[in-house]
């Protein structure tokens, strides 16, 4: 059959920045650990093979500032080796241990996936993750896509100098750290504010990704749904997620990463194992947590200390037959939408967290490198494509104002602004309203006073960041996200209140740069009142 249609693969990678010199060891650091391990090194992996067999393949991914400073930042790269050569270690000695036991199988698969996953990032990569996804984004199979600085949540942000704040400091990163300007951004939560995209053109951003209705109440109405994109009153080109493939994979009751076969998440070794054996393997402080090593599977709704062993081989099966289903389902659909939409070819566009596939589901990576070689190889109705290779091909579309929208529960602000972390806003919205006065006052600094007030920028930007009212709302590492909050709000305050009395003190300032690294070129005069007016008028 003919092509009818296309395919919009699109993950968002994203975590907090999260830097703790001041300790050995951090447990909210293991984030980015875990997601080394499970997530970005698998992908790039999939990426290797699938290249090396010929398989073209497209995916669009966001590789935001925060998580793109930790993958470059020397202290967590070395403790992510440590963690790494860790569990290399314990899993050759689980070798033994489970030998000749129903477990042995799945310890020989931690090992050689370890051991793969070290010799792809220190030999392939020369301890740089970000070549590798360079090395594809320069293939044209990968579109890397930059995110909000600090992962902002825009429209919150009262003061529109701040908006552009977030977007210019994120377009001046990834410019640094891939060598060209970026050509789409993920807006954080995925959440649009009309108006804002005009920044986003201001940095020459071609387009971002929106939640489905956002799109569908736009005025006037999409002419096609939300199975083309539209592009703003600005000229940026806004696609929206389609509900019925992500549905197919987040539905926590139908969803593919339910199945009884995969991985289950919540039993660990850390907590199975003999205590003395498993503690060279915890933090210095010894508490029991977990390592990342499961061997069990989900087996269905039964208490954790009944889950059967899992067996590596059933659940690859398993995601080869899940990534089939996706493909016919997205066949069908786009055959059924190709009869509706006949002056073009539609666009499905699906949208998930990456860190779902192979934290969360640990069998999401087999799941996609299926779904890639399927695609190529059993079918010839669909086309995977990037948003800019579609726009190359369809350079006209509708001009729609989208409305102010997000992709958390309930679709709008409530997850980020509740009676649980309400009581942040009055401390951001001061704080931003500080920073633009200092950048007014003193629009020329240089010396220590520039490093001051570049600071200041930095510790507004993190305090802004989306993830900490996030967890708050869901109460997970509620207490880290509100000591992360009022520490940056703290020392935002000191630095302001030494500006104001003329007593800098550089030790502190040092001290701050060395914790709170981020965007070490930042430059604090992007909170411009002018610059800010001049975007929003043109």
């Amino acid at each position: 059959m003919p092509q009818t249609g296309y395919l919009s693969l699109v993950l968002h990678a994203h975590l907090p920045f999260i830097r703790h010199p001041e300790y050995p060891d951090f447990l909210e650091e293991d984030w980015f650990f875990e997601a080394m391990t499970e997530t970005y090194l698998p992908l790039l992996d999939i990426y290797e093979k699938l290249s090396a067999e010929g398989v073209d393949f497209r995916l669009t991914m966001s590789l935001t500032p925060p998580l793109c400073a930790m993958m470059s930042d020397n202290m967590l790269i070395n403790r992510f080796r440590s963690y790494l050569n860790q569990r290399i270690e314990l899993s050759d000695k689980e070798l033994s241990r489970t030998k000749d036991t129903e477990f042995y199988h799945v310890a020989r698969m931690y090992s050689e996936k370890f051991k793969r996953y070290r010799n792809l990032f220190e030999d392939y990569y020369r301890g740089s993750i970000l070549n590798g996804f360079k090395k594809f984004q320069e293939s044209g199979k990968l579109e890397i896509i930059t995110c909000c600085a600090t992962h902002g949540f825009l429209p919150l942000q009262v003061h529109k100098e701040s908006v552009r704040a977030q977007i210019k400091t994120a377009a001046e990163d990834y410019r640094r750290k891939f060598d060209r300007s970026p050509r789409g951004i993920w807006l954080a939560e995925c959440a649009f504010n009309p108006g804002d995209d005009k920044f986003l053109k201001e940095q020459g951003i071609r387009f971002f990704f929106m939640e489905s209705h956002g799109v569908m109440h736009g005025k006037p109405r999409p002419k096609y749904g939300v199975y083309a994109p539209v592009y703003t009153p600005s000229g940026v080109a806004a696609f929206a997620r389609d509900m019925e493939s992500a549905q197919q994979v987040w539905s926590a009751q139908s969803g593919y990463p339910g199945d009884s076969n995969y991985r289950e998440f919540y039993r660990d070794l850390g907590y199975d194992l003999d205590y003395d054996y498993i503690k060279p393997y915890l933090h210095s402080d010894g508490v029991r947590r977990n390592i990342a090593m499961k061997y069990h599977r989900i087996t269905g709704k039964v208490p954790l200390n009944q889950k059967q062993p899992y067996y590596p081989q059933d659940a690859r099966k398993k995601a080869a037959e899940h990534a089939g289903n996706f493909m016919f389902n997205r066949q069908k659909q786009i055959e059924y939408l190709a009869n509706i939409i006949t002056d073009r070819k539609p666009l499905v566009v699906s949208m998930y967290d990456a860190e779902l596939y192979g934290h969360w589901w640990y069998e999401g990576i087999d799941f996609l490198e299926f779904l890639f070689k399927k695609i190529h190889y059993d079918q010839q109705e669909i086309k995977l494509i990037t948003p800019m290779e579609y726009l190359a091909e369809n350079p006209i579309n509708q001009v729609v104002e989208p409305s102010m929208s997000s992709w958390g529960d309930k679709g709008y602000n409530e997850v980020w602004l509740n009676s649980g972390n309400d009581w942040i806003y009055r401390h951001l919205v001061k704080a931003a309203e500080r920073m633009i006065e200092l950048a007014e006052r003193f629009p020329n600094a240089q010396g220590v006073l520039r490093r001051a007030l570049n600071q200041a920028a930095r510790e507004l930007m993190l305090m802004q960041s989306s993830d900490w009212a996030f967890l708050m709302t869901v109460g997970t590492a509620k207490e880290y996200s509100t000591k992360r909050t009022k520490d940056h709000i703290k020392r935002f305050n000191a630095i302001y209140d030494m500006i104001n009395g003329n007593r800098i003190d550089e030790g502190y300032i040092w001290d701050l740069e060395q914790k709170d690294n981020i965007f070490p070129e930042i430059d604090y005069g992007v909170y411009s009142v002018k610059e800010t007016a001049e975007t929003l008028k043109s």
